[in-house]
């Protein structure tokens, strides 16, 4: 039943992305066993006009004004689509019943490219998995007619400015009437559960081939840096990232060396932490690189910032830092509380501060093989393990 269905995922992010991607990382492991169409977002009207000279809107253009069918096989059952329409942006209309009605038609175009590409890869009684595309995927249950719609919830997007104006309304609506709700965290359970009694914690998954031991010889531009390193790789975000707590760590490493690595956003371009002589920041790396530099770090950090968009979202970065056996200082929020008996969790800069420092001083390397096995257990295969199994109890309990 269940088990043979194929499936079609709506989300935020393009196939074509470059950083790690919850979403893509699931339709990989879905089509280890199912015929998987990834959909990527239709392109909007703004983006058109800001974008339009990137080759991106350019062939997303192409598509749409050829009205072509561009369905790309990617993998052995995976396919993914560029939708051959184009919606409008609609995110600045006050007014509900307004934006409503335009958010409705824009729904109806997408579901039209949709329907094209499940016709043509002869798809029936699927499964509907929508990565908290909120807006442009809200009506897709009634106007695709799933054998099941799926809604999984990996960040409270809501808390920040974009989705806010229309998500604080709209997606509990769309969590209520899915017919389940999975998350990666259990803070985003205990939220989703407040609309939908089938809201389940399947836990997260990661990359373990790429972070594993046999793939990280020192990289040239470390061997330069004075050691030990305090590390941190991912997105430099002044509304994730506390940049009092790495200003503190700063002032008291002198001996010592931070490294901070990933894109950054452009008040974190400003930073006075660029004026620090020990703080060396390094741009956006190949995926495939970043289990080398982990590697070399003597110690790995994760300084959130706490506000309504962090406090309930599932690091990754924590199970790849640990998968290489290292130590690992984080703030300590309810997702965290999984991590505990792995990571240091400091509720304070300067607690933050002085567990770095005794990480730095003390760590155990018999801990390393503890952190390692934990970090395995959280595969993408258990996690969709767990969300079948959750199918399973609901609707084959009478299977012989």
């Amino acid at each position: 039943m269940i088990f043979n269905k194929d499936i079609v995922i709506v989300g935020q992010q393009a196939w074509d992305i470059k950083i790690g991607s919850n979403c893509k990382d699931l339709a990989v492991e879905f089509s280890k066993n199912h015929r998987v169409l990834y959909v990527d977002p239709p392109l909007d009207r703004i983006t058109k006009i800001k974008s339009r000279h990137s080759p991106k809107v350019k062939k997303q253009l192409d598509v749409i004004y050829n009205k072509r069918l561009e369905l790309n096989k990617v993998g052995e059952n995976l396919w993914v689509l560029l939708p051959n329409v184009m919606i409008e942006s609609i995110n600045w209309i006050m007014f509900p019943p307004f934006f409503s009605f335009f958010n409705k038609l824009n729904n109806k175009k997408f579901s039209s490219a949709i329907k094209e590409a499940i016709s043509e890869l002869e798809f029936a009684d699927f499964l509907l998995f929508n990565d908290s595309d909120i807006f442009r995927s809200f009506f897709l249950k009634e106007l695709l007619q799933p054998l099941l719609s799926i809604y999984y919830s990996r960040d409270n997007i809501i808390a920040t400015k974009y989705w806010k104006r229309h998500g604080v309304r709209i997606e509990p609506k769309l969590i209520a009437k899915s017919d389940f709700c999975f998350t990666n965290s259990l803070f985003l359970q205990e939220y989703c559960s407040k609309y939908n009694t089938r809201s389940y914690y399947v836990a997260q998954g990661f990359d373990m081939e790429m972070f594993s031991e046999g793939r990280t010889e020192e990289p040239e531009q470390i061997k330069a840096i004075k050691r030990p390193i305090v590390g941190y790789i991912g997105a430099l975000i002044t509304s994730r990232l506390d940049e009092t707590i790495i200003e503190i760590l700063e002032e008291d490493l002198r001996g010592e060396s931070m490294v901070l690595i990933g894109p950054q956003d452009e008040s974190f371009k400003k930073s006075i932490l660029h004026s620090k002589s020990n703080i060396i920041f390094i741009d956006t790396l190949p995926p495939c690189d970043l289990a080398s530099y982990i590697k070399s770090f003597d110690v790995c950090i994760n300084p959130q910032v706490l506000n309504p968009f962090t406090i309930g979202n599932y690091p990754r970065k924590i199970d790849e830092y640990l998968a290489l056996g290292k130590p690992v200082v984080a703030t300590k929020t309810k997702a965290m509380e999984l991590f505990k008996d792995y990571v240091s969790l400091a509720e304070t800069s300067d607690e933050f501060r002085d567990l770095v420092v005794e990480a730095l001083t003390s760590d155990a390397s018999s801990l390393s093989k503890k952190r390692k096995d934990f970090a395995y257990s959280h595969t993408w295969t258990n996690v969709v393990d767990n969300m079948f199994q959750i199918l399973r109890k609901e609707y084959e309990t009478d299977e012989p």
